[in-house]
C-alpha cells in the first residue's frame, strides 16, 4: 500500500536548507515511495519563509525556486478550508498548525512528517501517526 504523507512546513525547509539531513532524506522517500499531500497554505508559507534574508543567504534564488516548483510538480494538492480548522478535536495547541490536521485529514494521510513540537506532542493524532523525519526516515530503514 501506497502511503500518503503529509509534511509540515519546517520538515520542508529543513530538506532545502541541507541535502543529506533526515528532513532531505525523509522528503526524498517521500517523494520516491509516497504520496506527498499538501495544500496552497503550505506553499505559500514555505515561499514566504525562503524569501527571508536568512535563506537567501544559504540558498540561490534558483535552488529556492526550483525547490518549490518541484514540490508543486510532485504534490497532490489539496483545498483545505479554514473553516474546517475550527471543528476540530483536539486542535494543535498552536492554532496556525491546525490547517495541516485539516489536510490530513481531507487527503486520508496514513503520516504526518513535523519537525514543530506542537504538533508532535498530539502523536497520534485521531489515528495518524505525527513523526519527525528522523522517525520517518526509521520507519522505512532509509
Amino acid at each position: 500500500m501506497i502511503e500518503r504523507v503529509v509534511f509540515d512546513t519546517s520538515s520542508l525547509i529543513g530538506a532545502v536548507l541541507k541535502v543529506g539531513s533526515k528532513p532531505h532524506q525523509a522528503l526524498m522517500h517521500a517523494l520516491d515511495c509516497c504520496i506527498l499531500c499538501s495544500t496552497e497554505q503550505i506553499m505559500v508559507e514555505l515561499a514566504v519563509a525562503l524569501n527571508r534574508s536568512y535563506f537567501e543567504r544559504r540558498l540561490t534564488q534558483s535552488d529556492r525556486d526550483s525547490f518549490l516548483a518541484m514540490l508543486r510538480k510532485n504534490a497532490e494538492m489539496y483545498c483545505v478550508e479554514n473553516t474546517a480548522t475550527v471543528a476540530l478535536d483536539p486542535p494543535c495547541r498552536d492554532k496556525s498548525d491546525n490547517f495541516i490536521l485539516v489536510l490530513a485529514l481531507a487527503a486520508h494521510a496514513d503520516i504526518i512528517v513535523s519537525s514543530d513540537q506542537d504538533l508532535l506532542v498530539l502523536n497520534p493524532w485521531r489515528g495518524i501517526p505525527i513523526l519527525t523525519p528522523a522517525q520517518f526516515v526509521a520507519q522505512f530503514s532509509i
